[in-house]
């Protein structure tokens, strides 16, 4: 049986990057391009009527940015995973793309197997951001005044999910649910003060859980299945 491929959508303004990140996606038969736009707004009814696994955002776009955009897919389409890409990194841009939910975050000059991984880990809920984002994204989040005590388990959630594992793996190492390991993830936000998943994993960061350098998976996921994402 023909293994289904992971479904992306594109939303950039720029031609040339649109076939260029087509292109790259293209040569991995694991990734089909099923849809493209120019400006965020078109990106939320295409995401809404395609219904794509993870949709590649640009940040600065016309008529409605990456950034709400963003956080317009996360709302009504939370099985959507969004990785947001940026020629330059501005921290206000950064910090507002990570607060609406996006997963991953990278440069448009990213390697092409970078740009592969950083889909493939999006499709089953791992973060992705590039070294040089996760450093403005550490000048830019802040431990929380007062936080509320996460209890042992939330603590060996957060240190997971931060070391970029899907919730699959978390299940499966904890030996506990699916449902309830997003649960876990729902109060440790809601604890932290956050409002996604990248940024709770700088938070854990922050307070000395992992290093930075795990921010980012370190291996390829060229192995990944289908029956992988689905289950993730």
């Amino acid at each position: 049986m023909n293994q289904v491929a992971l479904r992306v959508l594109i939303a950039d303004d720029h031609a040339v990057v649109r076939q260029g990140l087509r292109m790259i996606l293209g040569l991995d038969n694991e990734i089909k391009v099923v849809g493209e736009t120019t400006n965020g707004r078109e990106a939320v009814r295409l995401a809404r009527e395609l219904c794509p696994d993870v949709v590649l955002m640009d940040l600065l776009m016309p008529v409605m940015d990456g950034v709400s955009a963003t956080a317009e897919i996360r709302q009504d389409l939370p099985e959507v995973e969004v990785v947001a890409l940026t020629s330059s990194l501005d921290d206000a841009m950064v910090m507002g793309a990570v607060r609406a939910g996006a997963i991953g975050f990278l440069l448009k000059n990213a390697e092409a197997d970078d740009l592969r991984n950083a889909v493939k880990a999006a499709a089953v809920g791992q973060i992705h951001v590039s070294p040089a984002a996760i450093s403005r994204l550490m000048g830019q989040v802040r431990e929380p005044s007062g936080p509320e005590q996460l209890t042992e388990r939330e603590t060996e959630v957060l240190t997971m999910l931060a070391r970029g594992k899907a919730n699959k793996e978390i299940a499966h190492d904890l030996r506990i649910g699916q449902q309830t390991v997003k649960t876990y993830v729902s109060h440790i936000l809601t604890k932290l003060g956050v409002h996604s998943r990248t940024q709770a994993a700088v938070y854990a960061v922050q307070s000395g859980l992992v290093p930075a350098g795990e921010l980012t998976p370190p291996e390829a996921l060229e192995s990944t299945t289908r029956e992988q994402w689905w289950s993730a």
